[in-house]
């Protein structure tokens, strides 16, 4: 069996979610089965396995309706990409496409890294059921990362092929993250961590609002953020003690985790949810939004709270606080995380490509 895997949406600096969801799937399904890459620039490899790879145009090229006719001269059985915007006219393989969640469709403020004329077709995308609908059912197959986002998808009828699950996992396998985070006790400091984007459904103003309400805490905000957000969310309110980190290394983010009271999240939306595993991986309690898709991933390890509500953040922090449940969410965190990993992930999707590639059209 030929497999392609599309890598095009690999970052060159650092990963975001679905760039370092490429990266950790390939990797390991690379362990199981040969695979080709396909990569748009040659600097994406920095972030990649050694695996064979080929170069075709980016996915933003506007030659992307027609990239199958690239890929077909590498006589793929089957190719996997995590997006569901591979071009596929032409093609002489099967194809399987990944849905992450269906965010856009409520929250419709595109990633401010995209070209403003791709920005406006992300918007035009996303009026309607039906361009998605066209896509899904142009393939063979589809993916997503998470039961919750798959009963959406049959919710909104996106699409008559097979959904399969293939979970997200932590960035930093467990076996990576030192022993003694499963010896943790409660730090001596109030210290939230919070890692994310700032798109307006991450709803980080809820986090600046608690973060007020507790005195002596620090909010720590790892991600990139400009300096015009800085003094906004600054400002919201003053007497809070927020932290920037404006952008963090996996070693600098691990640190900070170690040592933080929980990690915590207001999001109103998600389709997984790749730091609360990393931050249960590493032992650290997370208090999270009391939405569907955060139930699956933090179970009864995870506080919940009203997304909108400052105080009842303040109030899951308080039961932190209680003698020994520290201890107990740290210890439940780590089995919890346990059950997402890149190896099980890349056997789920290995599975489904050989039932795809041995599949009548």
């Amino acid at each position: 069996m030929n497999i392609v895997f599309d890598c095009r949406y690999t970052r060159i600096d650092r990963h975001d979610g679905i760039s370092r969801y490429t990266a950790s799937l390939v990797e390991e399904l690379g362990r199981l089965h040969p695979v080709t890459m396909l990569i748009s620039d040659h600097r994406q490899l920095d972030m990649l396995p050694t695996l064979p790879w080929q170069l075709v145009s980016a996915p933003t090229s506007v030659r992307e309706p027609l990239v199958a006719l690239t890929v077909n001269k590498l006589r793929p059985d089957v190719v996997f990409t995590p997006m569901q915007t591979m071009g596929s006219w032409g093609r002489k393989y099967k194809l399987l496409l990944t849905v992450h969640d269906l965010i856009y469709y409520r929250n419709r403020t595109p990633p401010r890294d995209l070209a403003a004329p791709i920005r406006l077709l992300w918007r035009l995308y996303h009026l309607a059921w039906w361009p998605q609908r066209m896509l899904l059912n142009r393939a063979d197959g589809v993916v997503t990362v998470s039961e919750t986002t798959k009963s959406l998808i049959a919710e909104h009828n996106l699409t008559h092929r097979e959904v399969t699950v293939v979970p997200n996992a932590a960035g930093v396998a467990a076996e990576e993250v030192p022993d003694a985070a499963a010896e943790r006790t409660r730090p001596d400091t109030l210290r939230l961590v919070y890692m994310g984007s700032f798109m307006p459904y991450k709803n980080v103003e809820t986090l600046v609002r608690a973060a007020a309400l507790l005195p002596g805490s620090e909010l720590h905000l790892m991600s990139r953020l400009s300096d015009a957000e800085q003094r906004r969310l600054g400002a919201l309110a003053p007497q809070a003690t927020v932290v920037f980190h404006n952008g963090a290394s996996d070693a600098e983010y691990q640190e900070a985790l170690r040592g933080a009271t929980a990690l915590v999240t207001a999001s109103l939306d998600e389709g997984f949810g790749i730091p609360l595993v990393e931050a249960m991986t590493a032992g650290t309690p997370i208090i999270v939004s009391d939405i569907p898709i955060f139930k699956e991933i933090g179970g009864d390890a995870a506080l919940y709270f009203s997304p909108m509500s400052p105080d009842e953040l303040v109030a899951a922090v308080a039961v932190l606080r209680e003698p020994g449940e520290w201890e107990r969410r740290s210890a439940a965190g780590l089995e919890q995380a346990a059950r997402f990993t890149w190896t099980g992930s890349a056997e789920r999707l290995l599975a489904l490509l050989r039932r795809t590639a041995g599949s009548g059209r």
